[in-house]
């Protein structure tokens, strides 16, 4: 019965999430995603909705206007590190020095985690929305997406970092 129910609700979810994903400025799969989770828990708690497709068309609005509300909240930083200017010259090059063996190991890293990072680490300051709408992805995709490449990027940087260092 339950998975009747959710075959069932599919093509609603998709087109109420469409629908308010426009007037709000987020991403349809983002709304999917977030109403099948308030679902999914709902029925872990056996407490299935008695109108399922009103229950959903209910809640595609209320994760709407929660997106609205934080939305309103997410401004990028406009300033610089307190630190940064008062770096000496030595420290200055050891940063640019790591920075460029990061941008490096960066661009060797498979399927679209160059793009991703690289985005991540840009001069702009993007927001995730800004990012998922250049790699043409959700935004509810990001966080894994970001912790799975950060993963590699990490076992690249270990291996290079203990492959460069002296032995013995």
């Amino acid at each position: 019965m339950t998975h009747d129910m959710l075959t069932a609700l599919r093509p609603l979810l998709a087109a109420e999430a469409s629908a308010e994903a426009h007037a709000t400025g987020t991403e349809p799969g983002d709304l999917e995603q977030a109403v099948w989770l308030r679902l999914l828990e709902r029925l872990d708690a056996d407490a299935p909705p008695h109108d399922p497709e009103r229950w959903l068309r209910s809640a595609v609005r209320a994760e709407a206007r929660r997106s609205r509300r934080t939305t309103r909240f997410e401004l990028p930083y406009g300033i610089e590190p307190a630190d940064a200017a008062a770096r000496d010259p030595e420290q200055q090059v050891i940063s640019a020095a790591r920075g460029r063996a990061v941008r490096e190991a960066v661009g060797r890293l498979p399927g679209r985690c160059p793009r991703l990072l690289a985005a991540l680490l840009s001069p702009r300051d993007l927001t995730y929305r800004e990012i998922a709408g250049e790699l043409g992805i959700s935004q509810g995709s990001l966080g894994p997406e970001r912790s799975k490449c950060l993963g590699c990027l990490r076992r690249l940087l270990t291996w290079e970092v203990a492959a460069g260092g002296a032995r013995g």
